[in-house]
């Protein structure tokens, strides 16, 4: 699902994963919700992104990163 979305490139945020065709990173919207923002107060503050590509983020952080 995830790869849909989510993109990495050499010459966008230095190869970082980001939602495709924006500099708006996974690990940006992971800190946010892990700060306690809302999928919902993310739509408002990018309206540019739509919830299935921030649910993307958290798929792509689930198969990614180990904590």
């Amino acid at each position: 699902m995830w790869q849909d979305y989510i993109e990495q490139k050499k010459e966008v945020l230095g190869g970082r994963p980001v939602i495709k065709n924006t500099r708006i990173s996974v690990d940006m919207v992971l800190e946010k919700i892990g700060k306690g923002v809302t999928i919902e107060q993310l739509l408002e503050i990018y309206p540019e992104v739509t919830k299935i590509e921030l649910l993307a983020c958290i798929s792509f952080d689930t198969q990614h990163f180990t904590r």
